[in-house]
């Protein structure tokens, strides 16, 4: 399987955990973010106080107004973003796993949203109701390429992480997987 998801498989039971927003790229620009976000922040303040609060620059230099308002201003916008991006991954907003039972004939898709009375995003229904599994691609600048099941009466139900696509080997793989596990056609391809 792929690092987005991990897959424990039993011959009733298939288990994928889905990768939410912890993955490595979401902590690379908190960070980077964070860190040029706190360097205006104090190249404002600095150029305000007259003391230099950088190791690498002196911002004293500048005057107040407006070169050390703006900076401090982008500086703070700055950090309300690096919290935002903190927060998510705080929350694992996307993380959550796809649970199929063959013997329950259950299917529960659970992920974690935002807080607030919608945080547990849970999906329940019947293996039966299951028509196919479907693969949807679209390439070009923005590609996309997801898992949806099919189900009766309900809109397609996505199973793969929002952001970065899936390789089109590791897509079809676990495409073909969950329908042979479920015993429905895949449509897609």
């Amino acid at each position: 399987m792929t690092a987005t998801t991990t897959t424990n498989k039993s011959d009733r039971l298939l288990h994928q955990k889905v990768l939410g927003s912890r993955r490595f790229s979401n902590y690379w620009w908190a960070t980077i973010v964070t860190m040029g976000a706190t360097g205006f922040l104090l190249a404002g303040i600095s150029s305000y106080l007259g003391i230099n609060l950088l190791i690498v620059t002196d911002p004293t230099q500048l005057i107040f107004f407006p070169q050390g308002l703006v900076m401090g201003l982008y500086g703070t916008a700055g950090l309300l973003l690096a919290l935002y991006l903190w927060l998510v991954i705080l929350w694992d907003v996307g993380g959550g796993y796809n649970e199929f039972d063959r013997v329950s004939d259950k299917i529960k898709i659970f992920r974690w949203g935002f807080p607030g009375k919608n945080r547990r995003i849970e999906i329940d229904c019947l293996t039966k109701d299951i028509q196919c599994v479907r693969i949807d691609m679209k390439e070009g600048l923005n590609p996309r390429r997801a898992l949806y099941l099919r189900a009766k009466g309900r809109r397609d139900i996505p199973l793969t992480r929002v952001g970065q696509p899936l390789s089109l080997k590791d897509l079809e793989v676990q495409g073909a997987e969950l329908a042979r596990f479920l015993e429905v056609p895949l449509e897609g391809l």
